[in-house]
C-alpha cells in the first residue's frame, strides 16, 4: 500500500541489459522524430518548405543510434533500412558541403 514505507513492486526492478537498449532505442527514436520538429520549425519561419542542416545530422545521429539497436535484436530487415537511409542522409550532407565549399570558392 501506498504509504506503508514500501518501494511498490514495478520500482524496484533491476536494470537490465534490455532496459538499457531499449532506452537507447527510445533516443534513437527521438533523434529521428526531433528533425520532422526541426524540418517544420525551419520551413514555418520561412514560410515556404526548407530542409534545413540540422535535419540531415539529427538523421545521421537517430540512424546509427536506430542501427545499434537493430544489430542488438539481430534484425536484418531493420538492420538494411537504417543501414541504406544512413547511406541517403551522408551522401546528402556531403552534397551540402559541397555546395557550400563551391560558394565559398575552395
Amino acid at each position: 500500500m501506498p504509504g506503508d514505507g514500501e518501494v511498490p513492486y514495478h520500482l524496484d526492478v533491476p536494470m537490465t541489459t534490455e532496459h538499457l537498449w531499449v532506452g537507447i532505442g527510445l533516443f534513437g527514436e527521438a533523434q529521428f522524430g526531433a528533425r520532422f520538429i526541426l524540418q517544420w520549425i525551419a520551413s514555418e519561419r520561412q514560410k515556404k518548405t526548407v530542409v534545413p542542416h540540422g535535419f540531415w545530422y539529427l538523421s545521421i545521429g537517430g540512424g546509427i543510434t536506430l542501427l545499434a539497436y537493430a544489430i542488438y535484436r539481430l534484425d536484418p530487415i531493420f538492420i538494411l533500412g537504417e543501414a541504406f537511409g544512413l547511406l541517403v542522409f551522408l551522401r546528402n550532407l556531403h552534397f551540402i558541403r559541397r555546395a557550400i565549399r563551391r560558394r565559398a570558392g575552395g
